[in-house]
């Protein structure tokens, strides 16, 4: 063919298919060619031929498979090879610019549209992209509604015109294909899991009042690195009882296999728990006759329990808070009354630079700044209730003194909140001192003369007490495997906690480490020397009906002149304490100490791990449950519980590949 012949037709309105964008269409004499830009190759560009041989060619062209995707999708024959920016997209000659701002989305592919084949290198797969598009929607809590939004399918189709549009309920599906295989490597790992692990249950809710469960599992890694797994979010029947939440927590414990492992239970400040453990602790028995030390330990989050004491405050406080809140709005109503005020402060000798401001419904922490403030601005408050009839927000003397006092208790728990939601590594070990000045604080404030005082801090002292009958011999067990602290951070508080009674105090938490490192000791030897003391290890041996020997083991144990466990602690307790000054990583340290200290080991990683806080960071100073996002709420139990875990999952995965975050 004398090429020079050859007439390079302009693209039609009627060449709508994709394959286009790959070939040229040219014409000699009568006879219409279709060239391929990549190859150069010449096939029948008849309009009668179709485009089935084209699309053939494009799926062994040798040459194109070797172009990046980004060539791929641009015509090899453009004027200039340019960023793609709003000012340099071309379009079609015979297709308008407003159409091509605004393309129709109803229209269904048609049937000669180019299908590449799914998962070849540098080909475009339908199947991956759309499983990618899951993905991100699940790692960055995007609405499932968004794949049916125009806007993304512009996106879309501009970004790969070769990407089919897929409906809510395929995405659907997609969510829960990742899910489900995120679960079995979720699962995988707790399956071999070195230590115990500790189930958190927090109760979240929705904008409808609809009720959920969430549970988590932590845990200290072969690695010694602390990790927390959502393990379900279910769904609650609106009139569920406790005998349904602990119900809940056993089928979760059977689902993922983990009766035989379960160390302790941290509950948040809205679960009924009282008889949930012993429902489980029972459901164990009947798995596992072993549990560490003869029992489950059932513990609350610690700032639940402060942001519990906080809401105690506050409403005992209400009526003057409204009052501050009145105080604070007629000062800001306008420029003059804000400039008068502050005239009055200048003269009153006040000179903070603190701005007043309204709090935040629902985020104490902007309740207790606000009261801060106000305080500040005491005098000018008052100099202003005599000189401004039109102010009537006033406090009395008495309410002012109430709010200094309060103040004093909230400035205390938003410290401890503060540092507790600034931890990023938060074993249980750094508990134990700031629950311990809660308590000391407790005792004083219930000292005070003034009767509102004295009675809101009985109110609080008493929640505290059945939080601190529960958690305090963990606390302290944690404390003591610090090894900055050891014993005597316990023998320092409890002195000043207990007073005459410290030393009997003492004596019931060091009988508890010894009786609990006792049941580690036991554990390990029925499981075998070289045992690695898995959870799974326990249940075997515990399980193994044709051991008749089991009694004996316990036998030998008891009577054995070989003191290892009790060598083991004092070795521990009676070398030099480790300097506070520096950066100290507790797991770092047990991870190095573990040859030195075999048994001890094991239950510190176990204690270590335990959740003494389950509040995410972001939700430190909240009031109230969690709140599931409106988008999500109106999902089924399943795809919701779906997405949910699946994020967890995702959000862990992606923090630990280097260069992607949430």
């Amino acid at each position: 063919m004398d090429e020079s012949n050859e007439i390079i037709l302009q693209k039609s309105k009627r060449l709508t298919s994709v394959v286009w964008n790959y070939f040229e269409r040219v014409r000699k004499a009568d006879v219409c060619y279709a060239v391929c830009i990549q190859c150069n190759k010449k096939l029948s560009g008849s309009s009668n031929s179709g485009t089935t041989h084209l699309r053939n060619h494009l799926m062994r062209c040798l040459k194109r498979t070797n172009h990046d995707m980004s060539q791929l999708l641009t015509p090899k024959r453009r004027k200039k090879e340019n960023p793609v920016t709003v000012a340099t997209i071309n379009f079609d000659e015979a297709q308008g610019k407003d159409d091509y701002l605004r393309p129709k989305f109803d229209q269904e592919p048609r049937s000669n549209e180019l299908v590449l084949s799914r998962g070849s290198g540098g080909r475009f797969s339908q199947e991956r992209s759309q499983i990618d598009l899951a993905r991100m929607i699940i790692l960055h809590g995007y609405p499932l509604a968004m794949v049916d939004h125009v806007g993304f399918k512009v996106f879309a189709r501009n970004l790969q015109p070769l990407f089919e549009a897929v409906p809510n309920s395929t995405i659907e599906e997609s969510c829960m294909e990742i899910y489900i295989r995120e679960k079995q490597r979720v699962q995988h790992t707790l399956n071999n899991l070195y230590g115990k692990i500790n189930l958190s249950v927090e109760m979240w809710s929705s904008k409808d009042n609809a009720n959920y469960v969430c549970l988590a599992s932590h845990y200290i890694d072969e690695e010694w690195r602390l990790q927390r797994n959502v393990l379900n979010f279910i769904t609650l029947d609106p009139s569920h009882t406790e005998d349904m939440l602990s119900e809940v927590i056993i089928r979760c414990l059977m689902e993922w296999s983990l009766e035989t492992k379960l160390f302790a239970v941290t509950f948040d400040n809205f679960s009924v728990n009282d008889e949930i453990v012993l429902r489980i602790k029972d459901h164990m028995s009947q798995s596992s006759p072993i549990l560490i030390n003869g029992q489950l330990y059932e513990l609350k989050s610690a700032n639940h329990l402060l942001n519990s004491l906080v809401q105690d405050c506050l409403e005992a406080m209400r009526d003057v808070i409204q009052k501050i809140r009145g105080s604070v709005r007629y000062v800001k109503s306008s420029q003059s009354t804000q400039a008068r005020f502050n005239e009055i402060a200048q003269l009153a000798g006040i000179n903070s630079e603190k701005i007043l401001v309204l709090d935040s419904l629902g985020t104490w922490n902007s309740t207790y700044a606000m009261l801060e403030t106000v305080l500040e601005y005491q005098g000018a408050f008052c100099h202003l209730r005599d000189h401004d009839h039109g102010f009537d927000s006033s406090l009395t003397d008495e309410e002012w003194e109430w709010t200094r006092s309060v103040t004093g208790y909230l400035k205390l728990v938003f410290e401890i909140a503060a540092d507790f939601s600034g931890n990023r590594c938060p074993t249980a070990n750094v508990y134990f001192a700031e629950m311990c000045d809660i308590h000391i604080q407790l005792i004083e404030w219930c000292k005070n003369q003034d009767s509102f005082l004295s009675s809101l801090a009985a109110k609080m002292k008493a929640k505290f007490d059945e939080y601190w009958n529960k958690c305090s011999l963990v606390l302290a067990i944690a404390a003591i495997l610090d090894p900055r602290f050891k014993m005597k951070l316990v023998e320092y508080y409890y002195s000043k906690i207990y007073g005459s009674v410290a030393l009997d105090r003492i004596k019931e938490v060091s009988n508890g480490v010894k009786e609990l490192l006792d049941a580690y000791s036991m554990c390990s030897s029925i499981d075998g020397e070289d045992s690695s003391f898995s959870g799974s290890g326990l249940a075997r041996g515990s399980m193994d009906t044709r051991d008749r020997l089991k009694g004996f083991d316990k036998f030998l144990h008891e009577t054995s002149q070989n003191q290892n466990t009790t060598s083991d602690l004092d070795k521990y307790l009676s070398e030099p304490i480790f300097p506070r000054s520096g950066e100290f990583n507790i797991l770092n340290y047990w991870k190095v100490h573990t040859p030195r200290y075999p048994i001890l080991s094991m239950m510190a990683r176990d204690i270590l791990g335990t959740p003494m806080s389950i509040l995410a960071p972001d939700s430190t100073f909240n009031s109230g449950r969690p709140v599931i996002d409106e988008s999500k709420s109106s999902l089924s139990p399943d795809i919701r519980q779906a997405l949910f875990c699946a994020h967890d999952w995702l959000s862990t995965e992606a923090e630990a590949e280097p260069g992607l975050g949430r």
